[in-house]
């Protein structure tokens, strides 16, 4: 579960959240010096969700370039019945 956060969930959120924090920092700021407060658009939204949807892309290729056996390496056993037990599947 933890991996789908972090693979799938997790890059689609943080952009635009870092939008909604920026955009409460600069009304606070504005609020203070009497400055004009910026308002959440739908262009910024749409980006944050762009740069989200690259981040999981660029996540899951990292993924599958640095993680797992290469072609030919290993092998995959299939379970099997030994004494009565069953061996679970492995790969070697």
């Amino acid at each position: 579960m933890i991996r789908i956060f972090l693979s799938y969930v997790l890059p689609l959120i943080l952009p635009t959240a870092g939008y909604i924090a920026w955009v409460w920092y600069c009304r606070k700021r504005a609020a203070k010096t009497g400055a004009e407060a910026p308002a959440i658009t739908r262009g910024g939204l749409f980006w944050s969700i762009i740069v989200g949807v690259v981040l999981v892309g660029a996540g899951l290729a990292w993924v599958a370039i640095t993680q797992g056996a290469g072609p030919g390496e290993g092998g995959y056993q299939s379970p099997r019945m030994e004494d009565g037990r069953i061996i679970p599947p492995q790969f070697k």
